[in-house]
């Protein structure tokens, strides 16, 4: 399979191993992108741009990232305080007064970022065309009651964070979370990534679909914990049921799903837009605009959350908003930030080494965080950087 694209001087690592995943690990087409200190050292591609098909991946081929957007809704709300407008200690009810129903009166700016408000099911689930109306979303949650006191633990909001986090960006700005993600974050910083995808742009996505992992001997065999394998297969689970707050599951190659604004599962992303998102939120890109002041980094990646997940079983951690680095999403080092998307992508910042990284596939896998193809890349980047000095 050929792997089209540059590396700078130091990352060769990084394309022998994104090679390696179609060689090895069953990738069938994919991107990444590695910016360091602004400037673009890595951006590869390969393969086909539908999971399904034969045309070729090309340099302007997107995807859905699923919640890989959860990393870019974070940092809206995070702007937001660096600009005066959001008090992360303030209680959600005083911008959504709607909010403080059903014991939720306490909850904090911070404990919805961090997946500590306890909200992260639904008694009713949505169906897909609910799920897409944004009033409907933020009813839903406004309504529900918390399963644990928000603030005393945490668990992963895993279809809930976008109502959570979208109707609040909304209240605020008087702005569709969608539109404020595309004026504020993307145009900014140069970055091809959607929230509610235009229709000028729905010819350039590929086609996503699941993946079977290749069967493999020695370190590429993964076998799942088993109560994480359990909590997935009970459907009274907390895990269940916060995957099963929109059900059935929408058909991500819909239109209509596209262009809907469902800020933790469906943003649209090409490699290069995440990497760049990511390198804009701890640096100048290019000469361009910095998104965060230090202060406002420093805050993100400001440990939250941490040891057992409520939802995803094994330990997490979380600043506010994006997932820190950990055994469940390893990221390039401890002071690293960003978010994973089930079955695949993963994009970050390390602002240590300046690094920011972005990868997506149209292949989707069983794994929800630490996908064995990003973790081969990111080995890859560290390997790199050791070279480098």
């Amino acid at each position: 399979m050929d792997v089209h694209g540059t590396v700078a001087e130091g990352f060769e690592p990084v394309r022998q191993a994104f090679a390696a995943n179609f060689e090895l690990l069953g990738e069938r087409g994919a991107a990444v992108a590695v910016y360091r200190d602004g400037r673009k050292v890595v951006d590869l591609w390969g393969g086909t741009r539908d999971v399904d098909g034969a045309a070729p991946w090309t340099p302007g081929t997107a995807q859905v990232v699923r919640s890989a957007t959860k990393g870019v809704a974070a940092a809206a709300l995070l702007l937001l305080h660096q600009r005066g407008e959001l008090d992360l200690d303030a209680p959600v009810g005083e911008y959504w007064p709607q909010y403080k129903a059903a014991g939720k009166e306490r909850t904090l700016v911070r404990h919805l970022l961090a997946h500590r408000a306890g909200v992260p099911v639904l008694d009713r689930p949505l169906t897909p065309e609910e799920a897409a109306d944004p009033d409907l979303g933020a009813a839903a949650v406004a309504a529900q009651a918390p399963v644990w006191e928000p603030g005393t633990d945490h668990g992963y909001h895993a279809q809930t964070y976008s109502w959570l986090t979208g109707e609040l960006i909304r209240r605020i700005t008087g702005r569709p979370v969608g539109a404020y993600i595309a004026e504020e974050i993307a145009r900014p910083a140069g970055a091809e990534l959607w929230l509610g995808l235009p229709e000028a742009e729905q010819a350039r996505v590929g086609r996503v679909g699941p993946v079977e992992a290749p069967q493999a001997s020695g370190t590429l065999r993964t076998r799942p914990k088993r109560a994480v394998s359990e909590a997935y297969a009970d459907p009274d689970s907390l895990t269940r049921r916060a995957f099963g707050a929109i059900t059935p599951l929408p058909d991500e190659n819909d239109p209509a799903y596209r262009a809907a604004a469902l800020p933790a599962s469906n943003g649209i992303a090409t490699a290069d837009g995440l990497a760049r998102f990511y390198a804009a939120l701890i640096g100048e890109v290019d000469g361009g605009t910095r998104l965060f002041t230090p202060a406002t980094v420093e805050l993100a990646r400001a440990e939250q959350s941490a040891g057992p997940d409520r939802v995803l079983v094994v330990g997490t951690r979380f600043g506010l908003g994006p997932m820190l680095h950990g055994s469940a999403s390893p990221m390039l080092s401890l002071g690293s930030f960003g978010h994973p998307g089930r079955g695949g992508s993963l994009a970050f910042a390390d602002p240590e080494s300046g690094v920011a990284f972005g990868y997506v596939t149209n292949g989707f896998r069983k794994s929800v965080t630490a996908d064995p193809r990003a973790q081969a890349l990111v080995r890859a980047v560290r390997a790199g950087l050791s070279t480098l000095g």
